[in-house]
């Protein structure tokens, strides 16, 4: 590994300075990104055709040079494997052509081996790896049970924060727990495959999981997340995981609490203060305010430095991954991400003990 700052961090080791990588960092953003896409033809394609999964991969480890490259694909894979018909509406988002309306629907969920469905994503890590030839790591990643369930029962994107989901919950929660319990098997599993093809860290993104009220975080999320980190801890001991749930800032203790390596925190949540409630026991990643890259150079640059400082001084036992507090945005100015990336590093040589 010619650069694993990202995998120290992760494990609480000495690090240089702090590894920085972005959520959804190939994307829309990237002129090449957009060739690439037009010539897949469209976004399902560009996800399940291994090679140009891997050329828009390794797009911005190219330009910027960070720490860590993220498997180009969708959370929604997994849903799409279970038949419901994944496709994208242009300005709308995700849509399924089928949902989960009852419980017969639940019930005809069919059985899903993630090999042979999802193994197109796995030809994407292998390829993505060899081709990275120790570059940087490779990050693999799902999207959690309960988000995941989230777009399997409103049928996709939603602009009510996922109230017919969140009517379930009180009315169904036998149906919703069978759901999440499905799920979390299949996340497993998945998440296993990437490892095997060669990931070397996995990212459970749970989007909506702050859309959840505090009684039932633990029981309709975190438990959930629980289970998949000691599944591939069992399976891969040496495959540092990350949780992030966007909105979860309250519940930082119990994320940790889950067994991951790191939390990742959206821009909502205090550095300086995540780390004195979560002590040691875990690594942080996060957490600029996306917005602030589309501002002025001057800007992200002070931003950036404000991130470092509150998380404060790198040392044993003390891990950060600089992110975003969620993706980049398409209409993010090239020459901010540059200017980010340098300032990162400036910053964070100066917080090394």
């Amino acid at each position: 590994m010619q650069n694993d700052l990202f995998l120290r961090a992760l494990r609480r080791q000495p690090v240089e300075r702090t590894p920085v990588w972005l959520m959804r960092q190939a994307g829309r953003y990237l002129p090449e990104y957009n060739a690439t896409r037009k010539k897949a033809g469209n976004f399902l394609a560009l996800c399940k055709t291994p090679e140009l999964a891997c050329e828009v991969t390794l797009q911005p480890i190219d330009r910027y040079g960070f720490d860590a490259a993220i498997l180009f694909s969708d959370i929604l894979t997994i849903p799409d494997a279970l038949g419901l018909g994944l496709h994208f509406v242009e300005g709308e988002g995700p849509r399924f052509h089928k949902k989960i309306e009852s419980e017969a629907d639940v019930l005809a969920l069919p059985t899903v081996e993630v090999q042979e469905s999802l193994g197109y994503v796995a030809d994407a890590v292998a390829l993505i790896r060899r081709e990275l030839d120790g570059r940087v790591p490779l990050i693999g990643f799902s999207g959690s049970p309960w988000t995941l369930a989230c777009y399997m029962i409103s049928g996709g994107s939603s602009g009510d924060d996922f109230l017919s989901v969140r009517k379930w919950l009180y009315s169904r929660p036998d149906l919703v727990r069978a759901v999440l319990d499905r799920l979390t098997s299949l996340v497993v599993d998945y998440c296993d495959m990437q490892i095997r093809s060669g990931a070397q860290a996995i990212m459970l993104f749970d989007s909506w999981g702050g859309l959840l009220a505090d009684a039932h975080f633990d029981g309709f999320s975190r438990q959930s997340l629980a289970a998949i980190v000691q599944a591939l801890r069992d399976r891969h001991p040496d495959i540092p995981t990350i949780v992030f749930v966007k909105g979860g800032g309250q519940w930082l203790e119990s994320i940790a609490q889950t067994g991951c390596d790191a939390v990742g925190c959206d821009w909502t949540v205090n550095l300086a203060q995540a780390r004195s409630r979560v002590g040691d026991q875990v690594a942080l990643q996060g957490n600029l305010d996306p917005a602030v890259l589309l501002g002025s150079a001057d800007q992200v640059r002070a931003e950036a430095r404000r991130v470092v400082e509150s998380f404060g001084r790198l040392g044993r036992g003390a891990g950060h991954v600089f992110n975003l507090g969620h993706g980049i945005s398409q209409f993010t100015p090239l020459d901010n991400v540059t200017a980010l990336v340098e300032a990162v590093a400036q910053a964070s040589r100066q917080q090394v003990l």
